[in-house]
């Protein structure tokens, strides 16, 4: 199976004369992202919503085999209330992102650090995200991080749901290591200004082998389960260098891909 490696977003006043090239005009700088890396995480879902004609646009600039993953929006998930966010999940859904046809990798459904698990109201949440409507297959992956998730009843919640818990990787989050759906979402956050490439060659060489397990359908021997390990199967995974040393982001995801 395929492992995705990028970042979040494409336009950043520090990739320029960096990741990017000098004088390399900004309406192309999703097109030359694309050609470097293998997928790029949409932060800007997560604010508001998007034209249906801007999903189509970054389709047709990207190369055939290259994805995104979008944030679901935070009316969706910041709320006291889970298990009434239907209406803004279903408003997302009906924005336009299948115009991204098969480059539409996952939805990342992040919450904030003070939202506690309520086994209830999540199980809500989760029965609230269709699979495949309209005969287009969905991946839906949730981001917890306060502490309360990490435990057996929301790896078991996030199984019956086939729904991917994202491991949040060098980080102050909670790490949750456990493989819930058929494909695996990580976001690793601990680049430094002090290496040239973000992180370390042994880091890179670390997160690689994790990527490579989990592609195969095996589970990291490095990294600390909540549950049983879940059944050995091929999974797509999704890898993404996010904040840290943002400036150094690219080149880890660059490093990443070629040590894949």
């Amino acid at each position: 199976m395929t492992v995705h490696v990028g970042v979040g977003g494409w336009v950043f006043e520090e990739w320029r004369n960096n990741f990017y090239p000098k004088g390399l005009s900004q309406k192309r700088e999703l097109e030359y992202a694309s050609r470097h890396l293998t997928a790029i995480e949409v932060n800007g879902t997560y604010y508001g919503s998007q034209k249906p004609e801007s999903f189509a646009r970054w389709h047709d600039e990207t190369p055939e085999d290259f994805v995104f993953t979008l944030k679901g929006p935070r009316f969706a998930t910041n709320r006291r209330v889970l298990a009434e966010a239907g209406g803004s999940i279903e408003k997302f859904l009906d924005s336009g992102i299948y115009r991204l046809k098969k480059k539409l990798g996952a939805i990342n459904w992040q919450f904030m650090a003070t939202k506690k698990f309520d086994p209830q109201d999540f199980a809500a949440f989760l029965s609230l995200l269709p699979q495949q409507p309209d005969g287009a297959a969905l991946r839906h992956a949730v981001e917890v991080r306060h502490v309360s998730f990490a435990c057996t009843e929301f790896v078991a919640l996030c199984r019956k749901h086939k729904v991917a818990i994202i491991t949040s990787g060098d980080s102050e989050f909670p790490l949750i290591a456990d493989v819930t759906a058929d494909f695996v979402y990580a976001r690793i956050m601990g680049t430094s200004d002090k290496e040239k490439l973000g992180y370390s060659k042994a880091a890179i060489s670390k997160w690689a082998g994790r990527a490579r397990d989990w592609s195969r359908g095996g589970t990291p021997a490095d990294l600390p389960l909540l549950a049983k390990a879940a059944a050995k199967t091929p999974r797509n995974v999704f890898l993404f260098v996010i904040s840290g040393a943002k400036a150094k982001n690219p080149a880890a995801a660059q490093a990443l891909i070629a040590a894949l």
